[in-house]
């Protein structure tokens, strides 16, 4: 009995059904993969921003901009990366814009989703670097919920394996390799990169927590991260893909990803942020609770006090209230009488 089962538990079946319906109305799940990703990942920024004192509803405000340019742009990538394949001679029109059917780059998405972030936060007036640092661990719990959906589409899965979580893939899926028999299982890669991405996401929550890096130094290290997952992972990959120098575009955009995250994380020197908490840079000081305020500053300015009535001046520097204070005019001297003017009178 147990000898039976063993080769059906030692696998992961393919999906019994790629639809979710509800009534009258049928949803796919690819979708809802992708919708719970974002939610999820609002969600986390939300909590992320609300505990450095700032109001949550800002994220939100973002995110209704940044995850519909990110949803264009992963559309967008990936129909020019497989343009050859799947877009020319015409057939892009309308297969492009069946964006239910599959085909999500997630380094055109993370790019569409930053330029509509930027734009959001320029308008909120919002510190970007403190944004990114909120949105860091976000992404890559997105991306992992939403990698789910390509199980239920039955896309981007690797290899041959004999390893006990491979995949079952149905024989009518057209990324199956040709020969391969029924009993073939495959490398789940969508898996591997969404536990990848899960990993990632509370490396950065736990890190973040422990070690204080300069202000926006947190996203670089998120898109390092992803960019060093998705390398290996992309070289499982069996599905049809356009390369450059032998190299598969996704290949070459990891590599991009990693140096380019590396770059700008230690752009300038050590990332680490030795200054004291709410000292160190301008926004910080802005917007953090150890802010300065103005009127601190003017209460180190010095008072001059002019007197005499024998065309003898004297100058009396001693530390005064700030430009926003009443001002007391008064005499030097006992003998002298207080010019008239704004000021408070020194018998009351």
């Amino acid at each position: 009995m147990l000898s039976t089962l063993a080769p059906a538990l030692a696998s992961i079946p393919s999906p019994p059904f790629k639809f979710l319906s509800i009534g009258p109305l049928s949803f796919h799940i690819y979708g809802l993969c992708i919708a719970l990703g974002a939610l999820a990942g609002v969600e986390l920024a939300r909590r992320r921003w609300a505990a450095g004192g700032r109001d949550p509803e800002q994220i939100t405000s973002v995110a209704l901009i940044a995850v519909p340019s990110g949803l264009i742009g992963a559309r967008i990538y990936h129909v020019i990366t497989d343009f050859p394949d799947l877009y020319s001679d015409g057939r892009w029109w309308p297969n492009a814009f069946f964006i239910w059917q599959g085909g999500l780059g997630i380094p055109g998405g993370v790019l569409g989703g930053v330029i509509g972030a930027l734009i959001a936060a320029r308008y909120k007036k919002m510190p970007w670097r403190e944004m990114g640092d909120a949105v860091a661990p976000a992404m890559p719990l997105a991306q992992a919920i939403g990698r789910f959906g390509n199980y239920f589409n039955q896309e981007l899965f690797g290899g041959p394996t004999k390893l006990p979580w491979g995949l079952q893939v149905d024989m009518d899926v057209r990324a199956r390799p040709i020969g391969a028999s029924p009993e073939t299982l495959f490398h789940p890669t969508f898996l591997y990169e969404a536990l990848w991405n899960f990993g990632l996401c509370a490396a950065i929550v736990i890190a973040s927590g422990k070690i204080r890096l300069k202000p926006g130094r947190w996203f670089p290290v998120y898109i390092a991260g992803y960019g060093l997952g998705r390398l290996w992972v992309e070289s499982l990959r069996i599905d049809a893909a356009n390369e450059i120098l032998g190299l598969r575009v996704n290949t070459w955009t990891s590599l991009l990803a990693i140096i380019g995250g590396l770059g700008w994380l230690f752009w300038g020197g050590s990332p680490i942020d030795h200054s004291p908490v709410g000292v160190g840079n301008d926004e910080a000081v802005s917007t953090g609770g150890g802010a300065l305020d103005a009127d601190s500053a003017d209460s180190a300015e010095v008072d001059s006090v002019e007197a005499g009535s024998d065309g003898n001046s004297e100058v009396v520097g001693e530390s005064g209230p700030g430009v926003h204070s009443p001002v007391i005019e008064g005499p030097i001297s006992g003998h002298d009488t207080p010019e008239s003017g704004v000021g408070i009178d020194p018998q009351e």
